[in-house]
């Protein structure tokens, strides 16, 4: 016997029902755009991606290319040489490198406490009437050319300085072991102490706003809750805000540091251009990787004084790397604490 299914009641599978309905009633138009939008959306977000490390890829391989000769000649010995004679072709960066990183550091000393201050007062102690012009002076403090400051350190600070600060010193210290030393030299202002003091004056308006912001987005009921608590300002400060708002604070701080490595202009004028170590004194007169580029750059001719001044440029590169590279360290170490706490 055979059976037969009767073709008017006979049934297709589900996925064919839907498969059927899907092309006679296709798509509308709109959505066809979107995924679209979104494929080319896609596509420059990569390509943007591609390009940016590409720039970089390209321009630490200018920078090594055009530093060959003196990496080639000198070696890592240019890290710890003091010399830098361009008549007799003899050149070495520890000078320079001393300098960069010794202005840093001052700066880095000085703003931080400052732009954390600010950042605080502005939050969680100032008036409602004085936030905002208050916010915008700060924030305009950026604003400046950098060529001003500089003028400014030169003509005013640094004689201000001189003066009332360094000359001082060496009558209180002279002759101490080590204070005498760090305060010796020509009571002129200029030097690494002045160079590190105008760029903290340059990079506190960067930490603090970042500081101010990344404090505002802390959730009120947080901060409201410590204090319902009979917490205070500082502990709310210390035990609920910095927790909170690590990750943008070091990110400020990390950004006033690079802003501090590359600054050119300002420390050109009041560090002193001088390229020799003679002391450890922070009132000597010094040079930074920065200033020697901005000085010497134009003049030095085709060959070892060239690329020798290119070597310091990639030596700057590499300091911002390590900065960027211990910056995401530290936040991950914290990361790791919290999670122990936790």
């Amino acid at each position: 016997m055979s059976s037969t299914l009767p073709v008017g009641k006979a049934t297709l599978p589900a996925k064919t029902n839907s498969r059927m309905r899907s092309a006679s009633n296709p798509p509308p138009a709109s959505q066809s755009t979107g995924q679209l939008a979104d494929v080319v959306f896609g596509f420059l977000a990569k390509a943007a991606a591609v390009l940016t490390m590409g720039l970089l890829l390209a321009i630490l391989a200018s920078l090594v290319v055009g530093a060959w000769p003196a990496i080639s000649k000198y070696g890592l010995g240019f890290l710890t040489s003091t010399v830098w004679d361009p008549v007799q072709l003899e050149f070495g960066g520890l000078v320079m490198i001393y300098g960069t990183i010794a202005t840093s550091l001052i700066a880095l000393v000085i703003a931080v406490p400052v732009s954390f201050g600010i950042a605080l007062f502005l939050t969680e102690l100032s008036p409602a009437w004085l936030k905002r012009p208050l916010g915008t002076a700060i924030e305009l403090l950026a604003a400046v050319p950098s060529i001003v400051y500089g003028m400014w350190g030169l003509l005013v600070f640094g004689p201000i300085l001189g003066e009332y600060v360094q000359a001082p010193l060496q009558a209180v210290f002279t002759g101490v072991p080590v204070l005498g030393a760090l305060v010796s030299g020509p009571p002129v202002g200029i030097g690494i102490l002045s160079a590190g003091i105008i760029l903290a004056i340059m990079i506190i308006p960067f930490i603090a706003s970042v500081m101010r912001d990344v404090f505002d987005v802390t959730p009120a009921l947080l901060k409201e809750s410590a204090y319902g608590l009979g917490a205070t300002t500082w502990e709310v400060v210390s035990k609920v805000v910095l927790p909170y708002t690590k990750a943008g604070v070091i990110g400020g701080i990390m950004l006033g540091l690079g802003r501090a490595l590359g600054e050119t202009m300002a420390v050109t004028f009041v560090i002193g251009n001088f390229n020799q170590l003679d002391s450890l004194s922070l009132f000597q007169a010094a040079n930074s990787i920065t200033s020697a580029l901005a000085n010497e750059f134009a003049e030095a001719g085709e060959g070892l004084h060239q690329a020798s001044l290119i070597y310091l440029g990639l030596i700057l590169f590499f300091i911002t790397f390590v900065v960027l590279v211990l910056s995401k360290l530290l936040l991950s170490q914290l990361a790791k604490s919290e999670g122990t706490k936790a």
